[in-house]
C-alpha cells in the first residue's frame, strides 16, 4: 500500500498518573509513524497534566496537549469531542490513558480501512488485561474479548447494532478501534449527556446504525483491569452491573429509543431489538420469575449429569440448597 494517511490518536486522561506514561509509549513504539496525539485533560489534580505536558515538549509538533477552559472536568464524551474537534488525521483512533496498544495496532488497522473503502471503522478482539499486576494469579486472568462474530468480515447497519441489543456480539473496547474521521462528524460525535457509563456504547450505536463495519481477527489492545477504573468505580457505587438489570444501561436504552425514533427506525428490526432489550426494565417481576426458572432448569440438568440418573429426593435437596444459596448471594449483591 502507499497510502500514508495521517491518524489522529485521541487519548483522554484524568487522574492518570499511574499508567498514562506506559500509554503514551505504546504510542510511540508504534510501527506505523504517521501520527498525531492528542492528550485532553479532563481537569486532572494529580502529576499527569505535568507528565502530559513534559511529553509535549519533547515531541514538539508530534504530541500535543488540550484542556477545557479554566481546566474543568467536562467527562468522557466532552474530552472526547475536544480531541476529535482540533484532530487533523483520516484516521482517529482512541487510547484511554490507563490502556495500551500492541505496537502494529496502527500499522494493521490502518491497512485494512485504505484496502476496505466502504468501512467506516474496523475493530478486533480486544484483551482483558489482567496480568499488567504481575500477579500469577491474575496472568491466568487474561482473555481476549469475545467477538460473537465472524471475523475479517464486514457487517452493513443496522445489523451489527442488532447483535450487540440482542447480546450476541459484544461492542468493542474503545481502545480497539480505528475509525474514519467522516464518520464521526457524521453522527455528530460523542453523546456529551453522557459524562461516564455506556459512552462508548451511545456513540459505537450511532455509527453502527449508519455505515459499514470490518470486523478483523486481530488483537493488538490491552484493556487494563483495575478497581480505579471507570466501569469498576459504577460497580462500586451501585450504578452498574455487567450480568444484572442496572440504572446506566436503561439510560442507554431509554436514549437509544428516543434516538431511533428521531431518525425514524420505529417498527424496524432494531426498534424490536431494542424493545426486548427494554422489557426485563418494563416487567421486573416476570422477568426475575423466567431467571429464577432459567436457573432451576440449568441446576437441575447439572445434576442430573453429575449423578447419571434421575433421584427425585437428592434432586429436591441439591436444588433446594442451590436455589436458597443464590437467592442469598443475589440479596446480597442488590444491597
Amino acid at each position: 500500500m502507499t497510502s500514508n494517511p495521517l491518524v489522529s490518536v485521541i487519548m483522554i486522561f484524568l487522574n492518570a498518573e499511574v499508567f498514562i506514561k506506559e500509554a503514551i509509549e505504546s504510542v510511540l513504539a508504534q510501527t506505523y509513524n504517521n501520527w498525531e496525539l492528542l492528550l485532553v485533560d479532563d481537569g486532572s489534580t494529580d502529576k499527569s497534566s505535568e507528565i502530559a505536558l513534559q511529553y509535549v515538549k519533547q515531541y514538539l509538533g508530534k504530541i500535543h496537549y488540550l484542556e477545557h477552559k479554566g481546566h474543568q472536568n467536562c467527562g468522557m464524551s466532552a474530552s472526547r469531542n475536544l480531541g476529535i474537534k482540533n484532530a487533523r488525521g483520516k484516521y482517529i483512533a482512541l487510547l484511554d490513558a490507563d490502556d495500551v496498544w500492541l505496537p502494529q495496532k496502527l500499522e494493521q488497522q490502518r491497512v485494512i480501512l485504505d484496502s476496505q473503502p466502504d468501512a467506516a471503522m474496523v475493530y478486533g478482539s480486544t484483551q482483558m488485561w489482567y496480568s499488567w499486576t504481575g500477579n500469577p494469579e491474575d496472568i491466568r486472568r487474561d482473555r481476549a474479548r469475545v467477538l460473537g462474530v465472524q471475523p475479517d468480515t464486514m457487517i452493513k447497519p443496522p445489523a451489527l447494532l442488532i447483535l450487540f441489543l440482542k447480546g450476541e456480539a459484544k461492542t468493542p473496547a474503545t481502545c480497539g478501534v480505528l475509525m474514519r474521521h467522516e464518520i464521526i462528524k457524521e453522527v455528530g460525535g460523542f453523546e456529551e449527556a453522557f459524562r461516564g457509563m455506556y459512552e462508548d456504547q451511545v456513540f459505537f450505536s450511532k455509527v453502527c446504525l449508519r455505515a459499514p463495519v470490518f470486523i478483523e481477527s486481530g488483537c493488538w489492545d490491552r484493556y487494563r483491569q483495575h478497581p480505579d477504573s471507570n466501569c469498576f468505580v459504577a460497580m462500586k457505587k451501585g450504578e452498574y452491573h455487567p450480568l444484572q438489570l442496572n440504572s446506566a444501561h436503561l439510560n442507554f436504552l431509554n436514549w437509544l429509543a428516543k434516538y431511533l425514533l428521531d431518525y425514524g427506525y420505529e417498527n424496524t428490526e432494531v426498534w424490536y431489538a431494542l424493545q426486548k432489550a427494554l422489557w426485563p426494565y418494563h416487567h421486573p417481576i416476570l422477568y426475575h420469575l423466567f431467571e429464577c426458572t432459567r436457573r432451576l432448569t440449568i441446576i437441575a440438568k447439572s445434576v442430573c449429569i453429575r449423578t447419571g440418573r434421575f433421584q427425585f429426593r437428592s434432586l429436591l435437596q441439591s436444588l433446594h440448597r442451590k436455589f436458597c444459596h443464590k437467592t442469598t448471594q443475589s440479596q446480597t449483591n442488590d444491597m
